[in-house]
């Protein structure tokens, strides 16, 4: 029995989960208050004290760490690297701390998992599928302006987790597959999968795409840079209205999707449009990746938190019910992917090397 450490950083949060094998034992969501993370400059500088909370954690819980298999952290803002299990080493931790992607409290992740490992005899440090993976396509790179190419910044843990899972509940490898995959949540990603890589996909987090609760998705350009120039807002404040307070936060004041379904419910006819309006948006991403997959979607998979959101879901169906099987993977498990992708590696898959 392989016993597994998953440990995830958010920004007023840190999870941490216990695994036997594939067993989930406990799960467990430490809150950090703003007063807590006052007295540090950079994200990074947290680590020590996160990570001792963590230690803390564990040894509440009973959790002999001694025989800890292994600690797989969330990835963070890393150089763009293709899909897998990486081994954390100098070289990753070096990128994390420069912030070499940005600032990011995930970034902390790996750091947070190697401090863990380091003091337990034979145990290893991973993280599995950062929001940095990267197997575009050539072609899909290519932007009207070859100072801002195409980026792929999407939610690709819980994409590749769910994309596993389908295959596997169906007999099939992932790598025979080809799936259009969109993950409605706080950001929203709809991405092509072909034969196990994600060739195209929407920069989910301040790019282009759906709208999704928070997050604006593609604007027009014009519009936007006029919007930056005009002197009334600062770059924090576009920024905030791209990642933080778009899409239904911007129309509606909450970024709740379950609360918008309950008022277009209550006859809100403007909640109701702009929930529409959302669904649309995601609607239109699928249907260019079909088209990215020259229309041979084996499947169309609804994951995230969202995927439980009736209103969204029949509207998204009505659009795609013709273009491939419709399949429902509600909710997300990142603690649980990153167990799983270290299981897989303590069970003889090759981690690789960043």
């Amino acid at each position: 029995m392989y016993k597994i450490i998953s440990v995830n950083p958010g920004s007023t949060s840190t999870k941490l989960a216990y695994y036997e094998d594939e067993t989930l034992v406990f799960q467990h969501t430490i809150r950090h208050s703003a007063e807590e993370l006052k007295p540090y400059e950079k994200i990074f500088d947290q680590y020590e004290f996160r990570k001792n909370l963590i230690l803390d954690t564990l040894k509440e819980k009973g959790v002999t760490l001694s025989e800890i298999s292994a600690v797989v952290g969330r990835g963070g803002l890393l150089r763009p690297i293709e899909s897998g299990v990486y081994e954390v080493n100098d070289r990753m931790i070096a990128d994390l701390r420069s912030s070499i992607g940005g600032e990011h409290a995930s970034n902390m992740g790996a750091m947070i998992a190697r401090e863990i490992a380091g003091t337990i005899s034979g145990c290893r440090a991973f993280i599995a599928d950062p929001i940095v993976v990267d197997e575009l396509q050539d072609v899909a790179r290519i932007s009207g302006l070859p100072e801002i190419p195409r980026q792929a910044v999407f939610h690709a843990l819980n994409h590749k987790a769910i994309a596993r899972k389908y295959a596997a509940d169906n007999g099939k490898r992932y790598e025979d597959l080809n799936l259009v995959i969109a993950h409605l949540g706080g950001g929203i990603s709809v991405a092509a999968h072909q034969c196990g890589r994600v060739v195209d996909v929407n920069q989910a987090i301040d790019g282009y795409g759906a709208f999704s609760p928070e997050r604006a998705g593609t604007l027009d350009a014009g519009a936007l840079m006029r919007m930056c120039f005009s002197g009334k807002y600062t770059q924090s404040e576009i920024q905030k209205m791209l990642c933080g307070k778009g899409g239904l936060m911007a129309h509606l004041g909450t970024n709740e999707a379950h609360v918008v379904e309950r008022m277009a419910n209550e006859g809100d006819r403007h909640a109701k449009l702009i929930l529409e309006a959302m669904a649309y948006t995601v609607v239109k991403e699928i249907g260019a990746m079909h088209a990215v997959l020259a229309a041979t979607t084996d499947a169309i998979i609804l994951t995230g938190g969202i995927a439980n959101n009736k209103f969204v879901v029949s509207y998204i169906e009505r659009y795609v019910r013709n273009l491939a099987p419709l399949v429902l993977y509600p909710g997300e498990d990142e603690m649980g992917a990153l167990a799983l992708s270290g299981l897989r590696v303590l069970r003889g898959e090759m981690a690789k090397e960043y």
